[in-house]
Parts: structure tokens; C-alpha cells; sequence
């Protein structure tokens, strides 16, 4: 079964609790800036951990130290709470360095 969508409220009350984030179209995107590259991608190992996991995979862009994370449900069309859900886990995996 496909997750719902988030509302437009929705999605800007999420916002509020994410302030990393910010939301594009039917996207919500985070830049981390690492410490180093090997930092950068030992973050990314630990979300494709958790996105594999929750079945629910981000986009991922890795530009030397700079990663950056697009959440979207595509199957569903937009946001839902699977987006909201990754973002804070990727928060909090960012913030354990």
C-alpha cells in the first residue's frame, strides 16, 4: 500500500521541527558539509543502512565533502511521512558524526 501524502500544511509544520531542510516541489533536500570526504561518505554508508532498512531510499549527490540528500516518495507522487521520517533519521545520524 502506497503511503499518503503530506498536505501543503503538513509538509511546512514537519519543516519547522527539520530547519536543515528545505523544500522543493514535491522534494525536500539537506547539504551537510563533512569534515572530510571519508567522512562524507561514511555518512552516506550509514543512511543507505537506514534508507535500506526503512525501504525507502533517498537521492544522493556527493560533491567532495559536500553531501546533499533529496527525499521524495516517488511512487506516491510527492511527500509523505516516509520523507519526514528519513529526514529526521539522517539528522540524527549526521549530528553523531
Amino acid at each position: 500500500m502506497r503511503p499518503a501524502l503530506l498536505s501543503d500544511d503538513d509538509i511546512a509544520e514537519a519543516l519547522k521541527d527539520l530547519p536543515e531542510w528545505s523544500r522543493t516541489g514535491d522534494s525536500i533536500t539537506r547539504t551537510v558539509q563533512a569534515a572530510s570526504f571519508l567522512a562524507g561518505i561514511e555518512l552516506v554508508r550509514r543512511v543507505a543502512a537506514a534508507a535500506e532498512a526503512a525501504n525507502h531510499h533517498p537521492d544522493i549527490d556527493i560533491r567532495w565533502r559536500r553531501v546533499t540528500f533529496t527525499l521524495s516518495t516517488h511512487d506516491a507522487g510527492g511527500l509523505t511521512p516516509l520523507d519526514t521520517a528519513l529526514a529526521r533519521e539522517i539528522d540524527r545520524l549526521q549530528a553523531q558524526g
